[in-house]
């Protein structure tokens, strides 16, 4: 079934059930009958998150987004309300079985065979991501193990126990994992982890956070995925060009947007905007995701060139150098002897600067006695000549003592903005 069918169906699932998107599409003129693609995607006009939670806090408690009797719906899911107001999405049994099959793509792509065993290090909230990727191992033929509830440590150790060929959890959390069995005196290769499937941040597609991530886990492959609980799975690596995302075209119609203009991009970097194809009962059209990318297109579709590139209310412009926070993830991954992060966004008058502290990295049992496995100095050095390199700007870095910054389970949030 082609995307223009496959969104042909969307619109009749939703006219007229949908009280957001009904009287939306009616005012633009779109039926189901739509000529085309170019056609639907200059009728409709775009979906914004704030429109979606205006709806909800006007409708409470799930708003008017549904394509079926709310007493259809069996699963609920929530954004992490970060930038906004929590997000609440719900599914019906059928939405919900075109997520997994989005998953199953996913672990296919990566080389997952049924049969093996899928650890999950996260605790299990209210994140679509975390829910739909364990089921769809499950469905797929995967031995799912929920790491819930347990220590970094306790994982590490259900990790090596059960012998678990992939791990799924953040690109930070991998990293943190690494350091806490340095830490625990853990030995990471009596580990059997082989695949790191990793999302929730940039982080799985830049070079130097990947390199960083296997060689910690015994030259593991790092494969990187991108979703979001609005929409769903996205999009899998491409598995000949690592860093390579790949849009999934059954389950989404993909468009590139300039962030400012909403004039399509054809090529190069913008917005993604996406369309949901096979979750009608809780549909997006148009769906502003504020993710940008750089693309080019092939005849496998959509190819995100270095996964996502950032947010596009993220980007800082520093004495007239646009940074985004994945960039500065890749200089300071780049660069050893330190084991966490944390960027300081400040203003001098109307100029914003950037400072970098770095946590001092401690030799596995050492800490007894405070030995750095680099002179804290020298890595604080090596890091400034790599931004000026990276961006042409002198940035201060900091060292800090160990233990000092936070760590993360899910997303990462080391930029402080004052």
């Amino acid at each position: 079934m082609s995307q223009l069918e496959r969104l042909r169906a969307l619109l009749a699932a939703i006219i007229p059930g949908n009280g957001f998107y009904t009287p939306r599409l009616a005012a633009a003129r779109v039926t189901p009958e739509i000529a085309s693609l170019e056609e639907f995607s200059r009728r409709t006009p775009f979906t914004r998150k704030d429109e979606l939670v205006g709806d909800q806090a006007a409708h409470p408690p799930y708003g008017t987004n549904h394509s079926a009797p709310l007493a259809d719906y069996t699963r609920f899911c929530q954004t992490s309300g970060t930038t906004a107001r929590p997000l609440v999405i719900l599914d019906t049994n059928e939405s919900w079985a075109s997520l997994l099959a989005s998953w199953e793509v996913i672990y296919r792509e990566a080389g997952v065979a049924p049969g093996e065993r899928v650890y999950f290090a996260f605790s299990f909230g209210p994140f679509l991501g975390f829910w739909t990727a364990f089921e769809a191992a499950a469905k797929y033929g995967c031995l799912s193990i929920p790491g819930g509830g347990l220590s970094s440590a306790g994982r590490l150790r259900a990790i090596i126990e059960h012998r678990a060929k992939v791990l799924c959890c953040t690109p930070t959390y991998a990293l943190h994992l690494a350091e806490t069995a340095a830490r625990e005196s853990i030995d990471l290769t009596d580990a059997s982890v082989r695949k790191i499937i990793v999302a929730g941040e940039p982080g799985g597609s830049v070079a130097a956070v990947r390199e960083r991530i296997s060689r910690a886990w015994n030259g593991a492959r790092v494969i990187d995925h991108y979703g979001m609980t609005e929409v769903g799975p996205v999009a899998f690596e491409d598995a000949t060009r690592p860093g390579v995302l790949r849009v999934i075209g059954d389950a989404y119609f993909a468009e590139v947007i300039e962030p400012a203009t909403g004039v399509a991009v054809h090529e190069g970097e913008g917005e993604l905007v996406l369309t949901t194809l096979g979750r009608t009962a809780a549909p997006l059209l148009r769906y502003r995701t504020g993710d940008v990318v750089r693309f080019t297109r092939d005849a496998r579709g959509l190819a995100l060139e270095g996964g996502i590139i950032g947010r596009a209310d993220d980007m800082v412009v520093i004495r007239g150098v646009n940074i985004y926070p994945a960039a500065v993830d890749a200089v300071v991954r780049s660069i050893d002897g330190h084991a966490e992060y944390r960027v300081h966004v400040t203003r001098r008058g109307e100029m914003p600067e950037l400072r970098i502290e770095i946590e001092e990295a401690v030799s596995p049992g050492a800490r007894a006695i405070g030995e750095r496995t680099l002179p804290a100095g020298d890595t604080a050095e090596r890091l400034k000549r790599a931004l000026s390199a990276a961006f042409g700007l002198r940035i201060p870095v900091k060292c800090v003592p160990p233990d000092t910054l936070p760590r993360f389970e899910l997303k990462a949030r080391r930029w402080v903005v004052a």
